[in-house]
């Protein structure tokens, strides 16, 4: 069965100094579409990050793919 996904890459900022990055990470999404901010809500809240500054979301898009784990 195929689900909706999608592949960014993410750039984020603490407010008390470092950072984190990723490249080509993935997140199941209802629907077609996802805000950038809501996207970054996903990321800060489901990693339970504290002291954020700013996200920032990059290469952006939406694919329709099968789960590849088994059960």
């Amino acid at each position: 069965m195929s689900e909706n996904r999608v592949v960014f890459d993410f750039e984020i900022d603490f407010s008390n100094g470092g950072g984190l990055q990723g490249q080509d990470f993935r997140l199941d999404i209802d629907g077609d579409t996802i805000a950038d901010d809501a996207l970054a809500d996903y990321i800060v809240r489901d990693l339970r990050l504290l002291m954020v500054g700013s996200v920032r979301i990059r290469n952006k898009r939406i694919v329709e793919e099968a789960h590849k784990r088994t059960v």
